[in-house]
């Protein structure tokens, strides 16, 4: 009787083992999944953003774009232009521009520096909140 008491404490405790293990590994593969979709939407995100600076024209330049995608991720886009002088834009309303002329070299005259963040906070999804981060220059 002891003998199969022994035996099913033994029993229980690699099962509660393995069963901790395999919702350990559920929660880090849906983290691992969604952090991979965030810097795939992130790069998609610039691709994005270079569209509707083209579509735009001159001067009409979008700074900041912030959308939903799926309803999970939290896309926010904020753009700011270089130009050395002459700043062809100067004083079009909402516009961010660096135009001071010392940090830059000519050949950046027209580039767009995107800082794009893909998140997800949503806690019926994942338990830690997923943040993605990037940092693309781009010629305009």
């Amino acid at each position: 009787m002891i003998m199969a008491i022994a035996v099913i404490v033994i029993l229980g405790t690699i099962m509660a083992l393995s069963l901790a293990l395999n919702s350990q590994t559920a929660k880090r593969t849906t983290d691992v999944y969604l952090y991979e979709q965030a810097a795939i939407l992130a790069k998609s995100a610039a691709e994005y953003s270079l569209l509707r600076i083209a579509e735009g024209g001159p001067c009409s330049h979008h700074n900041d774009l912030n959308f939903q995608h799926d309803g999970i991720y939290n896309i926010s886009i904020t753009n700011r232009y270089i130009y050395t002088n002459p700043n062809p834009c100067a004083g079009t309303a909402n516009f961010s521009s660096y135009t001071n002329p010392a940090p830059f070299l000519p050949d950046t005259n027209g580039t767009v520096i995107m800082d794009i963040a893909v998140s997800v906070t949503d806690p019926t999804i994942t338990s830690e909140p997923i943040r993605y981060f990037r940092r693309t220059i781009q010629k305009l």
